[in-house]
């Protein structure tokens, strides 16, 4: 039987940590980290992770604040909340929640916020120094997929990597994640011949393409860790799924992110702990 890697519970104690940091700041310093989210649009799945994000804040003892744009809104006036908010010294953290509505440049967009206060780590200017091996923040999903395998002691150094997506905000920056923990890592997508003889390889394989139950069992290597970052609800199903066959992967598989409670919760957890660093470095520069 597989290792469930619980996101929930590895969350939750991660959230605890923050929350004592975050009271240990106030009560050091007088300075309580601060988020604030760009909220373009009426996309019901980012207005979901937006009250989340507020909900996860507020337990944290960490405030947040929200900028709602109606799709209408132009770009020109995002920017100009950007602005303010990326001089505004009580704001630690600034979420531009993806995706913008069209008609929007969004790495222009992005493009324009201050790298220090980019806690989701999707800028231009955080991936490039990820990139390079700089200090920067890390994409959330990502940083807490890495998060789990280090929670539950499994080894990344040496090891066979594959990720199946190469999104801007999930594959790319995992692969890199992974590169710099040492492992051998392979990046495949919707144009990749022969999908599964490439899947059978990975002693660790990251599900991140964004179609519902994909990846089936027979496409994993027995022994396999599995990383499941789907998240989907298929038409006229009843509960929602991730981009693996979770029942099939189940019976091949050393250790599994279950959907949800897997991936999901880190994102989350990651995000919050973002914001706390940037306020624990701010308190060190005032």
């Amino acid at each position: 039987m597989p290792i469930i890697l619980d996101g929930n519970q590895t969350s939750k104690a991660i959230r605890a940590d923050v929350r004592r940091e975050v009271d240990e700041l106030f009560t050091r310093t007088g300075i309580r980290p601060c988020i604030a989210a760009i909220l373009a649009g009426d996309n019901p799945a980012s207005q979901k992770y937006v009250s989340m994000k507020e909900r996860a804040s507020a337990a944290a003892g960490i405030v947040s604040r929200t900028y709602p744009f109606p799709s209408t809104a132009s770009q020109a006036e995002v920017e100009e909340t950007l602005a303010a908010l990326n001089a505004d010294q009580s704001v630690h953290g600034i979420l531009v929640q993806h995706p913008l509505p069209k008609g929007m440049n969004e790495p222009e967009v992005l493009a324009k916020l201050l790298p220090e206060k980019d806690v989701d780590g999707i800028a231009p200017i955080s991936m490039g120094r990820l990139l390079a091996g700089m200090s920067a923040f890390h994409a959330c999903t990502p940083a807490g997929m890495v998060e789990l395998l280090h929670r539950y002691n499994l080894p990344i150094a040496g090891k066979h990597a594959v990720v199946v997506g190469r999104s801007v905000i999930l594959g790319k920056p995992l692969a890199l994640l992974l590169l710099q923990e040492n492992a051998t890592v392979t990046v495949c997508h919707s144009r990749t011949v022969d999908l599964a003889s490439i899947t059978r390889q990975a002693d660790i394989l990251c599900a991140a393409i964004g179609k519902p139950e994909f990846i089936t069992g027979d496409m994993i290597k027995p022994g396999a860790v599995v990383l499941d970052a789907g998240y989907n609800r298929p038409e006229g199903a009843s509960k929602d799924v991730g981009d693996v066959h979770y029942d099939s992967a189940f019976e091949v598989a050393s250790a599994i992110t279950p959907v949800p409670g897997g991936v999901g919760p880190m994102t989350i957890a990651m995000l919050l702990r973002n914001t706390l660093r940037s306020a624990q470095r701010a308190s060190l520069e005032a």
